[in-house]
Formats: C-alpha cells, structure tokens, sequence
C-alpha cells in the first residue's frame, strides 16, 4: 500500500512510518517545507496542499495538530490548536474527495477527550460528547473530515488514548521524577487513564487501513487506571518508590490551571469496544506489561 501520513515527524507517525516501510508498504509523508520525492506539501496556515496530493494513494492517516501540553493554554494558543485540526483537516478531507484515482480510507486522527471528564462513567463509541475545551475541539476536528465521506471513501476517527512510549510524550517526561524516586500520583489520583502501547497504537492504525470499521474508534487498551495504579505500576516496574504525591498548585502555577487539569488532574475510563468487536488483539492490554516491555524491565 502507499499510505500518506500527516504528522509524520511525530511520535505515532513515526513510527508508523517505520512499522509501514518494515512490512513492505511505502509511507508518504505530508510535509510543510518543500516536498521532496515521495512527500506531498501542504501548510495549515496558507490553506493550501499541492494539486492531485493523493492520486495513487491507497489510504491516508491524518495525525497533525499543534501539541495540547506544549504550551500555556492562552485564548491565542487555544485558536491555533483548534484551527490546526480542523483547517488542517478540512485541507486532507477535501484533498481525498477531490482524487480521482486516490485513497479508500481516511483515518483522521481525534483523541478521547472528545467525551470530556468524568470520575465515574466508562465511556465507548457510543457515548455522547462531552463538554469542556477539549470536547469541542473532537467535534469541530471530526467535523472536518466529513467531506471525504461519501462514495467509496470510508473515513475513520481515531479516538487516541495517552500514548506510551519511551521515546516520547507522557511517560518520558515523567520517567526522570520516578528514576530519582521522586514521582507520586497527581492529586488525589482518582483521575482516570486511559493509555495504549505505542505498538498497538500503531499495530491498530494499520488494522484500521484495511478493515471496514467507519467512524469512531478507541485506540486505548482494554484496561484503563487510575492515576494512583498507574504511579504503583510505574513505580515496581523502576523499583522505584512514589510516595510523595504532586499537588495541584505546583503544576498549575507552571502550566496555568485550564491545563493542568485537563492534562494531569481530569481523566476518562474508556475502552475500545469497537476495536475489540473488529478481532484486533492487543499486544499489550495490560498496563505492567507494556510497562515492562516500554522499559525493558
């Protein structure tokens, strides 16, 4: 297959990427400097992409969007991490309609915050949207990717959990605290966490290219914690103690308080219902192991 990837540079596209070239198939990165041989240009803020960008592709996984923590949430960052989704993928989704010859399925990326906060509720594809920053920005992003619907073209939204991996992302920035015996839950650590091996995330991604599964999907494993579980876990697997807990004045003053609590303080328990229906296996569905396995303990 010769896939297109937006976000290629990323954590998951890349190593979707890798994982696509190892199995035979040829990877096509979207890019935003001059497109080289083999890549497709675009840029979100001129709202443009290259003329026929998917001729002769077979799928398209649609993964970039400004980081959620990389900065404070002020109303100007807010703005571009809504408008890099949903312009960006207004740019993909119209782009795949417009082939004549292109892709089949258009996997465009979401996340779980798409069903908001909430201590109690277990929360699958069938659960309504939440409420809160986040949420809407999964509407407005899904929304966005309606005009590739329709025809033969079968799009898929890629609710992704919190991503591990030791190269990146949540659990690379807390491994040094836990290292030096310094990590502890966050708050009161009732806060669910909703995570996925980044090999199943991208074993998943893959599955989803050539199944029939439209709209909606969990990538998450079958096994959600709370943020107290996952500090103990990640703490026997260094062995490593986690008694100090992280109040919440701390990270708040560093990343403004909206942040904190969606990033560190709120959570959601959801599972992949959908994905498990399909006949996807996990690799890793439990979270010591991917653990275990992530830091090779």
């Amino acid at each position: 297959m010769r896939i297109a990837i937006t976000g290629a540079s990323g954590l998951i596209g890349t190593a979707l990427s890798q994982r696509l070239q190892r199995d035979g198939h040829e990877a096509v990165p979207v890019v935003r400097r001059a497109p080289g041989d083999n890549e497709i240009g675009w840029s979100i803020s001129e709202n443009r992409i290259d003329d026929g960008a998917f001729e002769g592709i077979d799928g398209v996984v649609h993964l970039a969007g400004a980081g959620i923590g990389d900065r404070r949430w002020t109303d100007e960052y807010k703005r571009e991490i809504l408008d890099s989704r949903t312009v960006g993928t207004a740019l993909v989704a119209n782009a795949v309609a417009a082939a004549t010859n292109g892709p089949k399925v258009l996997l465009a990326g979401s996340a779980i915050g798409y069903y908001g906060a909430s201590p109690s509720d277990t929360f699958d594809e069938t659960s309504p949207a939440g409420t809160g920053f986040l949420a809407e920005v999964c509407g407005a992003w899904e929304a966005a990717a309606a005009p590739a619907g329709g025809g033969d073209v079968r799009v898929t939204y890629l609710r992704t959990g919190i991503v591990l991996s030791a190269n990146g992302g949540a659990l690379k920035k807390q491994l040094p605290l836990f290292k030096f015996g310094l990590g502890g839950k966050m708050g009161s650590g009732d806060q669910w966490q909703s995570w996925i091996h980044i090999d199943d995330e991208v074993t998943a991604i893959i599955h989803l290219l050539t199944s029939d599964l439209a709209g909606a999907v969990n990538l998450t494993a079958p096994t959600p914690v709370t943020n107290v579980e996952f500090t103990k876990t990640l703490g026997d697997v260094l062995g490593r103690p986690t008694f100090l807990p992280i109040p919440k004045f701390g990270p708040k003053l560093v990343l403004g308080g909206e942040l904190a609590d969606n990033l560190l303080f709120n959570g959601q328990k959801v599972v992949p219902t959908a994905l498990q229906a399909d006949g996807y296996e996990f690799g890793f569905p439990t979270l010591d192991g991917a653990l275990r396995d992530l830091l090779k303990k």
